[in-house]
């Protein structure tokens, strides 16, 4: 039971609603099975990362979490070619 979204990957977004309101960036994915999107540079989280042998640092990472489909709102959308 997919629902078609009025939301894709490359859109630039507004926040709505929610704490993040009137942010807006690009579309880094959409998350369809539980209707979240990920919005570059909104709603950064911190993220513990454990040292790897590919990754030699550790520590703790920011990166952008997600937020559900129905805070935004597309402003521009991503040119098709």
């Amino acid at each position: 039971m997919s629902k078609l979204s009025h939301v894709k990957k490359g859109d630039t977004v507004l926040v709505v609603s929610g704490n993040h309101r009137g942010s807006q960036g690009k579309v880094l994915g959409v998350i369809a099975k539980n209707q979240r999107v990920l919005v570059e540079g909104v709603h950064m989280v911190k993220k513990h990362v454990r040292r790897a042998q590919n990754a030699s640092e550790g520590g703790i990472v920011e990166r952008e979490g997600t937020i559900h489909i129905s805070n935004l709102k597309v402003v521009s959308e991503a040119s098709q070619n």
